[in-house]
């Protein structure tokens, strides 16, 4: 009897059987042996994660990944045009609420790209996106590096392609957040799959900010060029190309030295980005000169001072990052400003008053003033003078930073002295009381090896052994080039800085001529910087903005923090001998016509380019700076020669203003007195002897030591300096006074003040080197 197909497969499933369990034996064997190898490797290789649990690990981000991109694609809708891009006024308030002016609607004119210069497409491709033909709205390594950027803490930028900077003006606002660069980098694909390339550079150049308040390519070229998009050459491509970075920082019409350098480097940029992309040879390019653009001309409603006090407020919000330009320039933005009207009617009377006094008003069109008003106890900023009207003359002369400060710097050099208590090259601890070698071309000693400087006093008068205080009064050159240097130059710098002087100011190394002024502070840095000593030691940065509003949302601004930057001690004691210069004997006298206690100092350059007058009383504090320049060549000119006298002095008009526009400011204020906590002045000498450079020709005889009189000034009764608490630090570090080293060759060039004898327009006083 046969067994059939049942007992044959019987064998068969027991093979089968034993072969898996055979494999199944197999492979816990090869598990167990992984295992065995890796205990016995050393402990650190076995922190580092096998191959399989590395791709593992990579499948399960990149499939999270695509997921959370997913979701967040499908839920992130294109939104609506931006309602802030409506056109609208920013308008401007005085601090009582009046209207000081407005800064018109959003100037633009959207075209076709059909009336846009091909070249302009392609230098905006070359400037801000050189893979915009190419990618899906977004770049993937910029996005990287703008994540990078973030993550170590260098802000939200980078990273941007045309078509989101194209929807963040269009659909969104320039909010830095994350959340909003998310939002943008995925509506910028969706932009990308459902309009052109052509289209989105139509947008993106129709929206665009250029600067001087002009939206979109349209306006710019009219703007820059007076021309329309379609008439825009290569050059002139670049350059509004190039604006789209910083429209006011690259606007070569009013930018400073560095910053046209810079302009014209992006400039640079673009062009060699076009020959790189095919849109230019290298021999067009080589042939290219940078496009000069035409003068600004002011936005309507901005006429008269409204100009400059606007400018002042717009460059506050912008510099401390509150709101930037191109957010400022939609529009719809209320903005109360620091500016008391009375004050600012008082300045303009004040110069236009003083100026008429000039013998030669035909030829004092020339003649230029810069001043600003700040209250000491709270850094508002209460007045400034720009320039004689905005519509004919759109460059603040309040904030330029050309002008030398000469003697006004002089402060500072006695500030460093007495916060360190610095001592003189024979080791007499420095106070007002200190008695130094007035004589003129007396060379400094101390200064670093190599350096020699010889400074001149002005008209190269020799006063002999004279004490700070009225070496300060007579402004005498020898005296506090040698102060600078027993100070250290770099804390003189310091102490400038401290103040309130931009650590950039121009010129403001730390040379031997830093002491006597070469360095070219604005006249509102200077208000700032003598409002620290009015306030007793204590700095508050100067501000213009105290509310600001759009759409009844008020904005937080940020708060105004005082800073002890330097003793009240040192404080107390500069202004005491500041007060010596509003003197009958000092080089301020014309300032004691205000009729009330006040401290200030004047300042005359070489050459007559610049006069200054810095004061201030307890309740305000101005600076006042005059210039003169050609208006055809804009080439700086002697004042005297302007004025048609022989001389400008910083005692004569710029103190004739200050005084002018005091009196009107304060009559309604009550006199206050300086509440000085200055400690006793000693009478000590320094005995190093003068080194003179050998004269080209027979010199005289040095003027006798001046004898104590009835001129001499009132010393402040002694009082006890308060002890420093642990809330007010000071600022500057103290810093060792350099030692003499031998003289060697003359480094720093000293320049002749004026001849002897030569008339000027009131009190004399002394013009720094160079």
């Amino acid at each position: 009897m046969s067994s059939g197909p049942s007992e044959s497969a019987a064998p068969a499933d027991a093979n089968w059987r034993d072969l898996l369990r055979t494999t199944k034996q197999a492979r816990r064997l090869a598990r167990q042996m992984r295992r065995d190898a890796r205990r016995a490797m050393p402990w650190w290789r076995r922190m580092l994660p096998t191959w399989r649990m590395m791709l593992s690990g990579l499948l399960t981000v990149l499939l999270l990944c695509i997921t959370a991109f997913t979701a967040l694609y499908v839920s992130v809708q294109v939104p609506g045009p931006n309602a802030a891009a409506l056109s609208q006024s920013n308008i401007y308030y005085y601090a009582d609420g009046t209207e000081l002016g407005r800064t018109g609607a959003v100037n633009r004119a959207s075209v076709p790209l059909s009336e846009i210069s091909v070249d302009v497409q392609h230098a905006v491709v070359a400037a801000e996106d050189r893979t915009f033909y190419s990618n899906q709205g977004v770049d993937v390594r910029g996005i990287l590096r703008g994540a990078w950027r973030t993550v170590t803490g260098k802000g939200l930028q980078g990273g941007s392609t045309i078509t989101q900077q194209y929807v963040r003006s269009y659909y969104l606002t320039s909010e830095q957040t994350l959340g909003r660069k998310v939002r943008e980098a995925v509506i910028a694909i969706k932009v990308n799959e459902t309009l052109s390339k052509d289209a989105i550079m139509a947008g993106y150049l129709n929206t665009s900010y250029f600067g001087r308040n002009a939206y979109g390519v349209q306006a710019a070229a009219q703007a820059y060029y007076g021309i329309r998009a379609s008439q825009l050459n290569v050059r002139q491509s670049a350059y509004l190309a190039a604006l789209l970075k910083a429209p006011s920082v690259y606007d070569v019409s009013t930018a400073t030295a560095t910053n046209r350098a810079a302009a014209v480097a992006r400039w640079n940029y673009v062009l060699d980005g076009m020959v790189e992309l095919g849109y230019l040879t290298s021999g067009e390019r080589a042939t290219m000169a940078f496009p000069t653009p035409k003068a600004p001309r002011p936005t309507p409603g901005v006429v008269g001072q409204a100009g400059y006090l606007i400018d002042i407020a717009r460059r506050y919000l912008v510099d401390n990052k509150i709101i930037d330009d191109a957010t400022l320039a939609t529009g719809g933005w209320h903005i109360t400003t620091t500016f008391v009207k009375k004050y600012q009617g008082a300045m303009v009377n004040a110069v236009k008053k003083e100026l008429r006094r000039l013998p030669d008003t035909r030829k004092a069109k020339a003649i230029r003033v810069g001043a600003a008003s700040v209250d000491p106890s709270t850094g508002k900023i209460l007045a400034a003078y720009g320039g004689a009207d905005y519509a004919d003359q759109p460059f603040n002369d309040a904030i330029r930073h050309d002008l030398q400060a000469g003697s006004t710097f002089k402060p500072f050099d006695l500030a460093a002295a007495l916060q360190h208590r610095a001592t003189t090259q024979d080791g007499h601890t420095i106070n007002p009381g200190t008695r130094y070698d007035g004589t003129s071309r007396r060379c400094v000693q101390g200064l670093p090896r190599g350096l020699r400087y010889c400074p001149p006093n002005e008209d190269d008068h020799d006063y002999g052994r004279i004490t700070l205080r009225r070496a300060m009064m007579k402004s005498v050159n020898a005296v506090y080039a040698q102060v600078g240097a027993d100070a250290g130059l770099a804390g003189v710098r310091r102490a400038a800085i401290a103040a309130g002087l931009p650590s950039d100011t121009p010129d403001m190394s730390a040379n031997p001529a830093l002491a006597l002024g070469v360095a070219a502070p604005s006249p509102l840095d200077m208000a700032e910087a003598y409002a620290t000593f009015d306030n007793h030691g204590r700095h508050i940065a100067a501000w213009s903005v105290q509310k600001l509003v759009r759409n009844n949302k008020v904005y937080q601004l940020p708060g105004h923090e005082d800073v002890q930057a330097f003793s009240r001690a040192t404080a107390d004691q500069v202004t005491s001998v500041l007060k010596s210069v509003v003197s009958p004997q000092g080089t301020g006298y014309l300032a004691t016509r205000l009729g009330r206690p006040a401290a200030g100092k004047t300042g005359t350059t070489d050459s007559n380019l610049s006069a200054w007058f810095v004061g201030y009383t307890p309740q305000l504090t101005t600076s006042v700076a005059m210039f003169a320049e050609d208006p055809t060549t804009h080439q700086r000119i002697s004042l005297g020669t302007a004025a048609g006298i022989s001389r400008v002095n910083g005692g004569s008009y710029p103190t004739r203003i200050w005084t002018a526009y005091m009196a009107a400011a304060l009559e309604d204020r009550p006199v206050q007195g300086f509440q000085l906590m200055a400690p006793p002045e000693t009478d000590s000498s320094t005995t190093a002897p003068a080194h003179k450079p050998t004269p080209t020709a027979p010199t005289r005889a040095p003027s006798p030591t001046p004898l104590p009189g009835p001129s001499t000034p009132t010393v402040v009764p002694p009082t006890p300096t308060p002890t420093p608490g642990p809330g007010t630090p000071t600022v500057i570090p103290p810093t060792p006074t350099p030692s003499p080293g031998p003289s060697t060759p003359t480094a720093v060039p000293s320049t002749p003040s004026e001849d002897p004898g030569t008339p000027s327009a009131g009190p004399t006083e002394q013009s720094p080197p160079g």
